[in-house]
């Protein structure tokens, strides 16, 4: 009988802790899996938007529509065997827009929402998006306090009063542990020399520190309330087959490393922006963050060689919607021909083409694999 009441207890024990996460378990629970490559997603922190109608000072914040603009924007490659790449985007970084031009790219998901956020970062890495996730300001406060509170090194003294805003930081330098409100300051806070740069080290060392806390054993019960605070306050398009791919890889223990965008600050008009430096971008995604098996990494010419007008600028889309980060049209002579792809991933490519044949002709200057549409075609 003493047997059964104690299995009874830490049965209602398991059932409570883990019930914070139901919500959660109930769209993704699947069994962890070792995906067969790396699963990047985009993770980006939004702006409060404040009621400025409202009667009552400060202005209260409207309810999250995940709409505003990004605070924090960072690319997160998730490796199966539990490596994770983050690399800081600064937002006030100056990018080209798919679909609306050039801007900072903090307004990209004002202008179009994740889709355009997605693509932008695409763009500007050359490193295929599998699926984003928006959070807001209150996820980090409410999974920094479920996580017990997280352990920093608080370089400088910060303080910052925002009435309007609702921000108040007052942190001490030193080694310390931040509850969940005094880690939003400590990532928020951008008001020393560095701005946003000093800021996105900031974030990169939460999360650092953070990996290390869920890695301790002892803190597995925490978990499942983790969990909970951040579904709360998130919007994603991740599915259930992901989720389980990243189940997977947190099993192996997140070893987790930060990079950020290299550039320099710089002016677009008056505005302060950040000046991407393409190069050093490039070298840092080739040597951290390209997978060598992904085709949606390569670079893809498109030619209409025999195809109706209009046929190349919609496979660019079509396959730029599939995750292909570096698609560009061709022009070459024109002349009867079936549509082929050539290069040494051609049949993998033609796969997401859809129709064609592999061919040994040489590809477009620069490309890795070329596609030439010919009469065969479809209509749109």
């Amino acid at each position: 009988m003493r047997r059964i009441v104690w299995v009874l207890v830490v049965a209602a024990g398991l059932a409570a802790v883990v019930a914070p996460a139901a919500p959660f378990l109930s769209r993704y629970a699947a069994v962890p899996r070792a995906a067969d490559g790396p699963v990047t997603v985009l993770l980006a922190g939004v702006d409060v938007d404040y009621d400025d109608s409202a009667a009552v000072w400060p202005w209260p914040a409207k309810a999250e529509s995940y709409t505003t603009r990004t605070d924090t924007i960072m690319l997160t490659q998730v490796w199966p065997d539990g490596r994770v790449n983050v690399l800081g985007v600064p937002r006030d970084s100056w990018v080209n827009m798919p679909g609306y031009g050039w801007g900072k790219i903090n307004g990209a998901n004002v202008h179009g929402g994740p889709e355009m956020l997605m693509r932008a970062v695409q763009e500007l890495t050359g490193v295929p998006v599998d699926a984003y996730a928006l959070v807001s300001l209150n996820a980090i406060p409410a999974m920094t306090d479920a996580a017990g509170g997280v352990t920093v090194d608080v370089g400088q003294a910060m303080k910052y009063d925002d009435n309007a805003g609702n921000l108040h930081i007052d942190l001490k330098p030193g080694r310390q542990r931040l509850s969940g409100e005094q880690a939003a300051g400590f990532l928020r806070f951008r008001h020393d020399n560095l701005g946003d740069i000093g800021r996105i080290a900031r974030q990169q060392q939460f999360v650092a520190a953070l990996g290390a806390q869920v890695r301790n054993p002892l803190n597995v019960w925490r978990l499942p309330m983790m969990l909970s605070a951040v579904d709360r306050n998130m919007k994603t398009d991740l599915t259930r087959a992901q989720v389980a791919a990243l189940s997977g890889a947190a099993l192996r223990g997140p070893q987790v490393q930060t990079f950020s965008v290299p550039g320099t600050f710089g002016f677009r008009g008056a505005a302060s922006v950040w000046e991407v430096d393409r190069a050093a971008l490039g070298a840092l995604i080739a040597k951290q963050f390209r997978d060598p098996d992904d085709v949606r990494a390569l670079g893809v010419a498109v030619v209409n060689t025999d195809a109706p007008d209009g046929s190349a600028g919609r496979l660019k889309a079509r396959l730029e919607g599939l995750g292909y980060s570096n698609v560009w049209i061709v022009n070459e002579p024109r002349g009867p021909a079936q549509t082929t792809a050539s290069g040494a991933a051609a049949a993998r490519v033609l796969r997401d083409v859809g129709f064609g044949t592999v061919s040994d002709q040489p590809v477009a200057a620069g490309a890795d694999v070329t596609v030439r549409l010919g009469s065969d075609t479809p209509a749109p």
